[in-house]
């Protein structure tokens, strides 16, 4: 009887054991759940590698706002078809964490389509924002909304930025809402009508964007003047009535703020632009206002830190950024960059196709007081002031400028030297920026994408995940898995791959 006794305490005692491990184990999943950020920002700098951001960091001297984050990491971005990636298949990785091939938006190597970070969040009852610096159907953010083979797909892309549902877009306009490139099988009218009749509110004007409210109504909002391939104007050239970067992201933080949280992805496009183009001053300005939309984000963690994650990272390198020129040796001198007041894009937009319009301006010595005054670059002086040019330099801007005034370019010059020195922009505009880097210490070894691995950085909950050596793909892993194990199924059912580094890493 005794012996009974006991075992019958035993077996309570165990099960009492049990029921406290089994609410230890439901506490536990509470836990996570209440941990699981209620704000997700994600900001993709667009060709921005480790030089852009020294480069930038050495220009203001002082630290950049994403360099002080808590957490830091290193992201390898090769494509499924190619070691060096391109923004397709970059911005596909991080927003599905799933590899792709060149040029693929929201899809895997078989064309299958993939769920982004943003849609799960909407799903989720999160608001979804997307902010860029260019086009809003350009490759980065058409990642997060769309799916098609290829990236020229804009009307496509834009019927699909229509039709998402998204809470807010942000930034530049779109390239063809008429598919007048008609490279579109399934027309369904203009797509800018489109958004409007899925409720999305267009407001281009920088008075009436200040001035809107957090309510029920969608925004698609982007300036009133795009400077290039309807993107933003660079940060070198902003007037006084252009929206700025920084200015979306925080009015997208004012919108899409709500009781159920939000997610938003915002990118500054236009440093992989300028970085194509080789021009260091543009290149660091639109850094800079990159990162003044990250310090809006930043700010709001500080006023909700156990609520929040920032992610900040690129896509990949653009231009091989050198922070070092041999014709400096060990020098450096960012200050010379202060004299460049505009970007390459201005200076052969308007400046120098309003200079070419004069017959009487086709010697170079009309060129000089323009280049002068824009690049801060003399044809006179001693031989102490850096911004004197020297003879070598003045025989290569003569030859740039003979070039420009010929009409020399990629597309309209199929010489072999001309394609290599220039990369397809205007000639004079390209050798102005070369020097005047040169003489700040500052080198480019491409107009392309590179392959070295990109800095991620992050702050607020769940930080610690992204330290250390991963992929891009894994930065959308990571974000999902901390947005909540219930979305697990979800990003489970894209691809065996996607299933094993979930589980693994």
């Amino acid at each position: 009887m005794k012996r009974f006794y006991f075992q019958k305490i035993k077996w309570c005692a165990l099960f009492a054991v049990l029921i406290f491990a089994s609410a230890l184990i439901v506490s536990s999943q509470v836990v996570f759940a209440a941990d699981s950020p209620k704000y997700v920002f994600l900001f993709i700098g667009d060709g921005m590698g480790l030089p852009q951001k020294m480069a930038a960091e050495k220009y203001i001297g002082k630290k950049l706002v994403m360099n002080s984050l808590s957490a830091h990491g290193v992201t390898t971005t090769n494509a499924a078809d190619r070691f060096i990636t391109g923004s397709a298949a970059a911005a596909t990785a991080i927003a599905t964490g799933m590899k792709t091939n060149i040029g693929f938006i929201g899809m895997d190597s078989n064309q299958k389509p993939l769920k982004s970070i943003a849609q799960i969040a909407k799903e989720k009852g999160m608001k979804a924002g997307i902010v860029t610096s260019v086009s809003i159907d350009h490759a980065t953010p058409a990642a997060f909304y769309a799916n098609v083979p290829s990236r020229s797909q804009y009307y496509d892309i834009a019927v699909a930025l229509a039709k998402s549902g998204f809470d807010y877009f942000g930034g530049g306009g779109m390239k063809d809402p008429a598919n007048k490139r008609e490279n579109s099988l399934n027309f369904q009218g203009d797509a800018l009508e489109l958004a409007k009749k899925n409720g999305y509110r267009v407001v281009t004007k920088k008075q009436e964007f200040l001035a809107l409210k957090p309510s029920k109504e969608k925004i698609l909002a982007y300036n009133e003047w795009l400077q290039d391939g309807g993107a933003l104007s660079y940060a070198l050239d902003m007037r006084e009535q252009d929206i700025s970067l920084a200015e979306f992201t925080a009015k997208g933080i004012e919108l899409l703020d709500n009781p159920k949280g939000f997610f938003m992805m915002v990118e500054g496009g236009k440093i992989d632009w300028a970085c194509h183009a080789n021009d260091g001053a543009a290149s660091i300005h639109d850094t800079l206002a990159f990162d003044e939309a990250v310090k809006h984000a930043y700010d709001f963690y500080k006023a909700h830190p156990k609520k929040t994650l920032i992610v900040v990272t690129g896509d990949h390198e653009t231009g091989g950024m050198a922070l070092g020129f041999a014709g400096t040796r060990y020098e450096s001198n960012f200050k010379v960059l202060n004299n460049q007041s505009v970007s390459f894009q201005r200076f052969g937009d308007e400046i120098l196709a309003e200079f070419k319009k004069k017959e009487s301006n086709k010697v170079f010595d009309a060129i000089k007081p323009l280049i002068t005054k824009y690049f801060g670059l003399k044809f006179d002086g001693g031989t102490q002031d850096s911004m004197v040019l020297q003879s070598y330099e003045i025989d290569r801007l003569k030859s740039a400028f003979e070039r420009s005034m010929a009409g020399d370019t990629e597309e309209k010059s199929y010489d072999p030297e001309v394609y290599l020195l220039y990369g397809g922009y205007d000639p004079l505009s390209i050798t102005l920026t070369h020097i005047l880097n040169q003489k700040a210490g500052m080198a480019w070894t491409s107009y392309k994408h590179t392959a070295v691995p990109i800095a991620t950085s992050a702050a607020g909950l769940q930080a610690e995940a992204f330290n250390g050596y991963y992929d891009n793909t894994d930065i959308a892993l990571k974000i999902m898995s901390i947005m909540g194990s219930g979305d697990k199924p979800v990003y489970e059912k894209q691809s065996q791959n996607q299933t094993a580094m979930v589980q693994g890493r």
